[in-house]
């Protein structure tokens, strides 16, 4: 029988992580958890990460990898209504969808992790710059200051959410957003 490949072994431990981070704290998780729920020995898993930092930046960059690719596919579809309004719709829909993960990962990097903020950092300017592009193209409006005006909405969206604010209506929040978007691009 032949060995299981890396990547195979890697995306395993990446899933795992996922997993436990729907139910678990990061900060909670450790090394040998990750490698129990996988279904792997910590040797194996230490063969390919040395540290939770290095999961969750590859988890991360997963992620926003395919939500930038998603991105690109979707605006690139002519047969789609890709406007302005559409294009923060669908944005806030996907950034919101991640929620679990990017909580948890600011949580680590507000609390001093210098390496997850320089990744994180890193990771908003690579695609803050790709909405600013899609913005840009279907608006004359200030596409930098929309930009993070947007990423910052969904953070926002997302605290509001974890805390259980029970007078926050997200839906009502991102209709009244777009409506009075509309306003200011006529």
């Amino acid at each position: 029988m032949a060995a299981p490949r890396k990547d195979n072994i890697k995306e395993k431990i990446l899933l795992a992580t996922a997993e436990l981070l729907k139910t678990h704290p990061l900060a909670e998780l450790s090394l040998a958890d990750i490698a129990a729920a996988a279904g792997i020995s910590k040797g194996t898993l230490y063969y390919h990460y040395k540290t939770k930092n290095e999961i969750f930046m590859e988890l991360t960059e997963d992620f926003l990898r395919e939500q930038w690719e998603d991105l690109i596919r979707w605006t690139e579809n002519k047969e789609k209504d890709t406007s302005l309004e559409r294009l923060v719709r669908y944005v806030a829909d996907r950034d919101i969808a991640s929620a679990g993960l990017r909580i948890q990962l600011l949580a680590e990097a507000q609390l001093g992790n210098a390496a997850m903020q320089r990744e994180l950092s890193g990771l908003y300017g690579n695609f803050q710059g790709l909405i600013r592009q899609k913005i840009a193209e279907r608006s004359d409006l200030p596409a930098d200051f929309f930009t993070w005006l947007l990423l910052l909405l969904c953070d926002g969206i997302i605290v509001q959410e974890a805390i259980g604010n029970p007078a926050f209506d997200r839906e009502k929040f991102i209709s009244d957003g777009i409506r009075y978007l509309r306003e200011i691009d006529r």
